[in-house]
Protein backbone atom coordinates (compact mmCIF):
# COMPACT_ATOMS: atom_id res chain seq x y z
CA UNK A 1 0.00 0.00 0.00
CA UNK A 2 3.05 2.23 0.76
CA UNK A 3 4.44 1.82 -2.55
CA UNK A 4 0.86 2.64 -4.34
CA UNK A 5 0.41 5.57 -2.40
CA UNK A 6 4.02 6.89 -3.20
CA UNK A 7 3.50 6.44 -6.63
CA UNK A 8 -0.08 8.37 -6.52
CA UNK A 9 2.38 10.83 -4.67
CA UNK A 10 4.60 11.09 -7.77
CA UNK A 11 1.56 11.31 -10.01
CA UNK A 12 0.22 14.44 -8.70
CA UNK A 13 3.90 15.94 -7.72
CA UNK A 14 4.43 15.86 -11.92
CA UNK A 15 1.11 17.14 -12.67
CA UNK A 16 1.62 20.04 -10.01
CA UNK A 17 5.29 20.80 -11.04
CA UNK A 18 3.94 21.19 -15.13
CA UNK A 19 1.19 23.33 -13.95
CA UNK A 20 3.28 25.01 -11.27
CA UNK A 21 6.76 25.44 -13.79
CA UNK A 22 5.45 26.31 -17.44
CA UNK A 23 5.12 29.51 -18.49
CA UNK A 24 5.66 31.63 -15.44
CA UNK A 25 6.49 35.11 -16.19
CA UNK A 26 3.75 35.71 -19.03
CA UNK A 27 0.69 34.39 -16.49
CA UNK A 28 1.57 35.47 -13.39
CA UNK A 29 -0.19 38.64 -13.09
CA UNK A 30 -3.42 36.78 -14.40
CA UNK A 31 -3.70 33.87 -12.39
CA UNK A 32 -2.31 36.68 -9.31
CA UNK A 33 -5.61 38.42 -9.77
CA UNK A 34 -7.58 35.79 -10.78
CA UNK A 35 -6.74 33.45 -8.01
CA UNK A 36 -9.33 35.87 -5.55
CA UNK A 37 -12.09 35.16 -6.97
CA UNK A 38 -12.37 32.31 -5.02
CA UNK A 39 -11.49 34.26 -1.60
CA UNK A 40 -13.49 35.18 1.32
CA UNK A 41 -14.14 39.07 -0.37
CA UNK A 42 -15.61 38.08 -3.90
CA UNK A 43 -17.28 35.09 -3.15
CA UNK A 44 -19.90 36.52 0.16
CA UNK A 45 -19.83 39.72 -2.23
CA UNK A 46 -21.11 37.82 -4.79
CA UNK A 47 -23.80 35.71 -3.12
CA UNK A 48 -25.31 38.51 -1.21
CA UNK A 49 -25.28 40.70 -4.04
CA UNK A 50 -27.19 37.23 -5.61
CA UNK A 51 -29.80 38.03 -3.08
CA UNK A 52 -30.25 41.67 -3.54
CA UNK A 53 -30.08 42.11 -7.47
CA UNK A 54 -32.10 38.53 -8.68
CA UNK A 55 -35.86 39.43 -9.13
CA UNK A 56 -37.98 37.83 -6.32
CA UNK A 57 -38.53 34.65 -8.22
CA UNK A 58 -34.57 33.77 -8.38
CA UNK A 59 -33.65 35.17 -4.97
CA UNK A 60 -33.75 31.65 -3.48
CA UNK A 61 -30.46 31.01 -5.69
CA UNK A 62 -28.70 33.77 -3.93
CA UNK A 63 -29.74 31.89 -0.26
CA UNK A 64 -28.58 28.57 -2.19
CA UNK A 65 -25.26 30.31 -3.05
CA UNK A 66 -24.40 31.86 0.26
CA UNK A 67 -26.09 28.80 2.09
CA UNK A 68 -23.66 26.72 -0.03
CA UNK A 69 -20.58 29.10 0.53
CA UNK A 70 -21.13 28.69 4.30
CA UNK A 71 -21.86 24.95 4.56
CA UNK A 72 -18.95 23.79 2.05
CA UNK A 73 -16.15 25.83 5.03
CA UNK A 74 -17.53 23.59 7.29
CA UNK A 75 -15.56 20.59 6.27
CA UNK A 76 -12.66 22.73 4.53
CA UNK A 77 -11.80 23.46 8.31
CA UNK A 78 -12.39 20.29 9.85
CA UNK A 79 -10.07 18.35 7.05
CA UNK A 80 -7.22 21.30 7.19
CA UNK A 81 -7.04 19.98 10.78
CA UNK A 82 -7.04 16.40 10.68
CA UNK A 83 -5.39 16.20 7.23
CA UNK A 84 -2.50 18.83 7.96
CA UNK A 85 -0.75 18.16 4.31
CA UNK A 86 2.02 20.53 4.05
CA UNK A 87 1.52 22.84 1.06
CA UNK A 88 3.43 22.16 -2.10
CA UNK A 89 6.08 25.48 -1.87
CA UNK A 90 7.03 23.78 1.59
CA UNK A 91 7.60 20.16 0.08
CA UNK A 92 9.02 20.60 -3.51
CA UNK A 93 11.97 23.05 -3.69
CA UNK A 94 11.30 23.64 -7.08
CA UNK A 95 8.09 24.89 -6.30
CA UNK A 96 7.42 28.60 -7.82
CA UNK A 97 5.38 30.49 -5.53
CA UNK A 98 3.77 33.90 -5.60
CA UNK A 99 4.65 36.73 -2.81
CA UNK A 100 3.46 35.96 0.40
CA UNK A 101 2.74 32.08 -0.24
CA UNK A 102 -0.36 30.91 2.65
CA UNK A 103 1.45 29.06 5.59
CA UNK A 104 -1.78 27.30 6.80
CA UNK A 105 -2.40 23.57 5.52
CA UNK A 106 -3.20 22.67 1.62
CA UNK A 107 -5.57 20.20 1.63
CA UNK A 108 -8.46 20.67 0.65
CA UNK A 109 -8.18 24.16 -1.30
CA UNK A 110 -10.45 26.40 0.50
CA UNK A 111 -10.58 28.73 -2.73
CA UNK A 112 -12.14 26.15 -5.17
CA UNK A 113 -14.52 25.12 -2.88
CA UNK A 114 -15.76 28.55 -2.70
CA UNK A 115 -15.60 29.25 -6.05
CA UNK A 116 -17.36 25.58 -7.19
CA UNK A 117 -20.40 26.08 -4.26
CA UNK A 118 -21.08 29.48 -5.90
CA UNK A 119 -20.82 28.58 -9.26
CA UNK A 120 -22.37 25.52 -9.13
CA UNK A 121 -25.98 26.73 -8.40
CA UNK A 122 -25.82 29.24 -11.31
CA UNK A 123 -24.77 26.69 -13.63
CA UNK A 124 -27.79 24.59 -12.90
CA UNK A 125 -29.57 27.71 -13.25
CA UNK A 126 -28.27 28.99 -16.40
CA UNK A 127 -26.09 26.57 -18.11
CA UNK A 128 -25.38 28.70 -20.54
CA UNK A 129 -24.17 31.45 -18.58
CA UNK A 130 -22.91 28.51 -16.90
CA UNK A 131 -20.61 27.21 -19.02
CA UNK A 132 -18.68 30.74 -18.52
CA UNK A 133 -18.12 30.02 -14.63
CA UNK A 134 -17.38 26.75 -14.89
CA UNK A 135 -14.27 28.16 -16.90
CA UNK A 136 -13.55 30.80 -14.51
CA UNK A 137 -13.97 28.27 -11.44
CA UNK A 138 -11.53 25.97 -13.51
CA UNK A 139 -9.17 29.22 -14.01
CA UNK A 140 -9.37 29.47 -10.17
CA UNK A 141 -8.73 25.94 -9.67
CA UNK A 142 -5.54 25.96 -11.84
CA UNK A 143 -4.07 29.12 -10.26
CA UNK A 144 -4.00 27.66 -6.84
CA UNK A 145 -1.21 25.03 -8.51
CA UNK A 146 0.11 27.73 -10.93
CA UNK A 147 0.57 30.06 -7.95
CA UNK A 148 2.34 26.88 -5.87
CA UNK A 149 -0.22 26.87 -3.23
CA UNK A 150 -1.92 23.34 -3.72
CA UNK A 151 -1.90 19.91 -5.24
CA UNK A 152 -4.54 18.55 -7.57
CA UNK A 153 -5.92 16.47 -5.28
CA UNK A 154 -6.26 19.66 -2.80
CA UNK A 155 -8.15 21.31 -5.53
CA UNK A 156 -10.11 18.30 -7.03
CA UNK A 157 -11.18 17.80 -3.15
CA UNK A 158 -12.16 21.35 -3.07
CA UNK A 159 -14.17 21.07 -6.33
CA UNK A 160 -16.21 18.29 -4.68
CA UNK A 161 -16.63 19.64 -1.27
CA UNK A 162 -18.00 22.84 -3.35
CA UNK A 163 -20.39 20.59 -5.62
CA UNK A 164 -21.33 18.91 -2.75
CA UNK A 165 -22.61 22.19 -0.49
CA UNK A 166 -23.98 23.68 -3.49
CA UNK A 167 -26.55 20.15 -3.88
CA UNK A 168 -27.13 19.88 0.15
CA UNK A 169 -27.99 23.78 -0.25
CA UNK A 170 -30.58 23.30 -2.91
CA UNK A 171 -32.33 20.83 -0.75
CA UNK A 172 -31.81 22.66 2.37
CA UNK A 173 -33.26 26.47 0.67
CA UNK A 174 -36.05 24.59 -1.66
CA UNK A 175 -37.62 21.90 0.58
CA UNK A 176 -36.81 23.13 4.45
CA UNK A 177 -36.33 27.22 4.34
CA UNK A 178 -38.32 28.77 1.07
CA UNK A 179 -41.41 27.05 1.99
CA UNK A 180 -41.95 28.95 4.76
CA UNK A 181 -41.59 32.34 3.13
CA UNK A 182 -44.57 31.35 0.53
Amino acid sequence: MTKVIGWLYERECTIFRQINGRTHNSLDRFFSIWTHLGGATFTISTALILIIALPDHLKSWGFVCLLSLALSHIPVSIVKKIYPRKRPYLSLPDTITGDNPLKDHSFPSGHTTAIFSIVTPLIVLDPFIGVFLLVGALLVAISRMYLGLHYPTDVIAGMILGISSSFLSFFLVNEMIMPYFH
